[in-house]
């Protein structure tokens, strides 16, 4: 295997248990505007969430617009009277807060720390993400955190690996290992930017995208015998 000296890790679905995560920052907003929450209103925002990222990993909407629409949409699926803006800046201050790892995760990144360089690649929103971050002690672990958000790119597109690639010194591409849960971002960008790639697939997901993954794991503590 080649030897790796950087590991480009995911965030959300990675490292951070993203689905609990939103659940909980979802009943903590609508609990901040005293409205009633139901199961049906997680599963409604979770179903048009997840459009709007296949949207802007399609370059057809943008991340300041996907801060509010998805609310927007719910708002009106619903027949909800709020402000779709103030709502999301709320509840991303309440998902920044929300800072649970995978289990294993942290244990395996103490292992990694000091034997090669680690980075966080994410499309999620800059403050949240360091907030999160910050929270769950990776900050210690991780020397760059690269968000789209700030490089105004997103995975998978080849620009968002350019501008990580500027930043970290240019090491040779097959010196450096992607490691995701997300085949159409991820394992997509890096596999399209040169990159080997590593899909985290703790579900047993098909890989219905046709895309070659170099190694495919179901437990993190897989990767340590990879690397």
């Amino acid at each position: 295997m080649p030897p790796y000296t950087w590991l480009l890790f995911d965030a959300d679905g990675t490292l951070f248990a993203y689905d609990g995560a939103e659940d909980q920052a979802l009943q903590n907003v609508f609990a901040h505007y005293q409205l009633p929450f139901e199961e049906k209103i997680a599963a409604a925002y979770k179903r048009i969430n997840q459009g709007m990222w296949r949207r802007l990993e399609e370059q057809t909407i943008t991340l300041m617009d996907l801060r509010w629409q998805g609310f927007a949409d719910l708002f009106a699926e619903l027949g909800i009277d709020q402000d779709a803006l103030e709502f999301s800046r709320t509840y991303l201050h309440y998902l920044g807060q929300a800072a649970d790892l995978i289990p294993g995760s942290l244990e395996v990144l103490e292992q990694l720390y000091g034997k090669y360089n680690l980075a966080i690649v994410t499309n999620g929103f800059t403050e949240v993400q360091l907030s999160r971050i910050r929270i769950s002690g990776l900050d210690r672990l991780f020397r760059h955190v690269f968000a789209s958000e700030s490089l105004g790119v997103f995975k998978p597109d080849s620009r968002f690996f350019d501008a990580v690639f500027d930043r970290i010194g240019q090491p040779a591409r097959n010196n450096v290992l992607v490691i995701g849960d997300s085949l159409s971002s991820d394992i997509a960008g890096g596999a399209g930017y040169g990159l080997d790639t590593c899909w985290y697939n703790p579900n047993g997901a098909e890989n219905n995208q046709g895309l070659l993954v170099t190694y495919e794991i179901k437990d993190l503590a897989q990767l340590l015998a990879i690397v």
